[in-house]
């Protein structure tokens, strides 16, 4: 079965050179060169058989802006999204993790990079897909969330979907719950074990966490333990 993508990159050689290397594998590429069709194209194919399941945006695009694209694909369905972007400094890429990418990947593109984080995507993708009718939701204090599809529902019954990164930073904190899980060990959880002192991809998702769970500061959800990282509290 074909695995459908959507590319939004308005760079022709780059577009060709990615098309190429996918010729004779499962993934089917589908190209929007503006991205001012892409909403659409991966609106009117949800849930059908020619689903969008993975996208590919460059930051930079004629006629949107690429991280916003991803935010608002990220809220439309769960479809894994990798931006690319020429611009390789540590806060362009939590700027892109902060919108809701999954991945970020700096040009030039290594093509055989591109199609490992996209198989690996996919994968987490197609699992939690295959067990979206499962029941089962994790209960902590006053929110729940569901481990598959990874829906959190809060004490207000607000549903919000979270990204692979902020659920693996999730799971980790309740997995640790009462104590101070180091930034280090959560940045091993997400998949980037290279971590520094000076990286702030953890801290940024935990921002955007504490906002999916309306953890106002006199709420202390999830509590920074100075020098040791964060925890979630009892």
């Amino acid at each position: 079965m074909a695995i459908n993508v959507l590319l939004v990159e308005d760079d022709e050689l780059l577009v060709k050179r990615i098309q190429n290397h996918f010729t004779d594998t499962e993934f089917s590429i589908e190209i929007d060169s503006t991205g001012a069709d892409a909403l659409n194209i991966v609106r009117q194919r949800v849930n059908l058989r020619s689903a969008i399941s993975l996208a590919i945006i460059d930051i930079v695009l004629p006629k949107r802006d690429g991280l916003q694209l991803a935010k608002e694909l990220n809220t439309l369905t769960d479809i894994g999204v990798i931006v690319l972007s020429s611009r390789d400094s540590q806060a362009d890429r939590i700027a892109g993790l902060a919108q809701g990418a999954d991945d970020y990947i700096c040009k030039p593109v290594d093509l055989l990079e591109l199609e490992l984080r996209m198989r690996a995507l996919y994968k987490r993708i197609a699992i939690n897909q295959d067990d979206d009718e499962s029941e089962e939701f994790i209960e902590y204090a006053d929110f729940k969330l569901h481990p598959d599809n990874r829906t959190l529902i809060t004490s207000s019954g607000t549903e919000s979907r979270l990204t692979e990164a902020e659920h693996k930073v999730l799971i980790c904190l309740i997995s640790n719950a009462g104590k101070a899980t180091s930034r280090e060990k959560i940045s091993e959880e997400i998949g980037q074990p290279d971590w520094s002192p000076n990286d702030r991809t953890v801290d940024v998702l935990i921002g955007r966490l504490r906002k999916k769970l309306y953890d106002e500061k006199d709420q202390k959800r999830i509590v920074t333990v100075r020098g040791k990282g964060y925890m979630l509290s009892i």
